[in-house]
């Protein structure tokens, strides 16, 4: 009978890409996907800790494997890999006993070598290094049969530091793969009939390397991807203010295969909050980056993410962020609460904002949001759209795919092959989609 494995994926876009990287290298030892945790051999959670609901997700879930554990004893391997588990490290042995391992993000390069021990001695194994090198998944990274859209990092860790920030802590500071690595795995995801990259990293703009005679900046980079044969479009995230250059927003000018949309956090609209978060740039700074953003690329979208009850964040402080957001008028906007995060500096500020204070001001937020995203959709019905074809809709009854500037388009199934880019006319739209013919 052939072992199986089952990964659970929390967080974010880089969770993901660490997913599949895991899946590839479990599937060349000999494991199988399964559908479900419960007939798995070996059962894995990928995790997020950028925010307390994702740890409380992720411990939730966490709870319910161990009872499946507990059942199947030594017939299942259960392991925590990711953001949580370098934060927690031991302590999650302590609350939870019938873990088997706990791994970092820098150590999934070692899965074999972390399970082995596992499998044939029965020994718990906890691997939480930062000083590794990041993924290269150049050689192996395979897809899903008819999957169009990939992702690709390109660095890992961050070096910014920024107040509330764990990133730093638990995924190490920045280091940037080799260009020619990014290259060979976006050729080999072509090849196999990948239409769309996107690239990662949590900061994607201050990519650097520099080789025997050669450096590549993001800009660079960017360009070089750009002459693969068969892409046809290529994206990033996440953007820092602060790195965004003039080099940077002439490739949206000059690259026909880079799509115009750009996600780029602001987190707060108040100099005062910015400076206490450590940010690096004020909301004059962003505004002008947004200015020279639409002069270069008028129909760019930009989308970005924002955060409520900072510690000290004044009415007057959280009005500015409105006020911030009714002059740039994002496509979407990512808002969430403010959350201590361990060690971080944020975690020993005081004046901390009321937990009632942030569910108000996140309710006024998303709704203002809500008003300008729809408002800016409906400007589209009527209006001809090109659409990369990734597949079925939710509902199964349509196709799905999405426009150069990221919006989601449903439409009928007879328009389009998956991978085709489709001409299609918006009828109707939705806060979170469109709806074509």
């Amino acid at each position: 009978m052939n072992k199986s494995f089952y990964i659970a994926t929390m967080g974010c876009q880089m969770n993901e890409y660490d997913s599949e990287f895991l899946a590839q290298q479990l599937m060349e030892y000999g494991y199988a996907p399964a559908d479900d945790p419960e007939s798995a051999d070996i059962v894995l959670i990928n995790t997020c800790t950028v925010r307390e609901k994702a740890d409380q997700k992720a411990m939730s879930l966490l709870g319910r494997l161990t009872r499946i554990k507990a059942k199947k004893g030594a017939d299942m391997v259960l392991g925590v890999a990711g953001c949580l588990a370098q934060k927690q490290g031991q302590r999650l042995f302590d609350r939870f006993p019938q873990l088997d391992l706990i791994m970092g993000p820098r150590e999934l390069t070692k899965i074999r070598e972390i399970l082995d021990p596992v499998l044939f001695q029965q020994r718990k194994m906890l691997a939480t290094r930062l000083d590794l090198p990041p993924l290269n998944a150049s050689k192996t990274h395979q897809i899903q049969k008819g999957q169009v859209c990939a992702y690709v990092s390109i660095m890992q860790g961050c070096d910014n530091f920024c107040t509330y920030c764990i990133v730093p802590y638990v995924r190490g500071r920045e280091i940037s793969r080799p260009p020619g690595d990014i290259l060979q795995e976006a050729r080999l995801l072509v090849d196999q009939g990948v239409k769309e990259i996107t690239l990662l990293g949590q900061n994607v703009n201050s990519y650097f390397w520099e080789g025997p005679g050669n450096s590549y900046t993001f800009p660079s980079l960017l360009e070089m991807l750009g002459h693969i044969p068969g892409l046809l479009r290529l994206r990033f995230t996440t953007s820092h203010p602060k790195d965004l250059s003039d080099n940077l927003i002439r490739c949206f000018q000059d690259m026909e295969v880079l799509c115009p949309h750009l996600h780029l956090p602001f987190q707060a609209g108040s100099n005062s909050v910015l400076e206490r978060m450590k940010r690096g740039y004020t909301r004059e700074h962003y505004l002008d980056l947004v200015d020279k953003l639409r002069d270069a690329v008028p129909h760019i979208a930009i989308t970005s993410d924002v955060m409520v009850g900072f510690p000290g964040e004044s009415h007057a402080d959280f009005e500015q962020t409105l006020d911030l957001m009714k002059k740039i008028r994002f496509d979407a906007l990512f808002s969430f609460k403010y959350s201590d995060r361990e060690g971080t500096v944020a975690a020993q500020l005081h004046e901390k904002v009321g937990e009632k204070e942030k569910r108000d001001r996140l309710k006024v937020l998303q709704s203002l949001q809500k008003e300008i995203t729809l408002q800016k959709n409906k400007t589209l019905e009527g209006k001809r759209v090109a659409v990369l074809v990734e597949g079925q809709s939710k509902k199964g009854a349509q196709l799905m795919g999405r426009t150069a500037t990221n919006k989601i388009v449903n439409f009928p199934r007879d328009k389009g092959n998956m991978g085709d880019i489709v001409n299609v006319v918006v009828k109707t739209a939705f806060i979170n989609s469109l709806k074509a013919e």
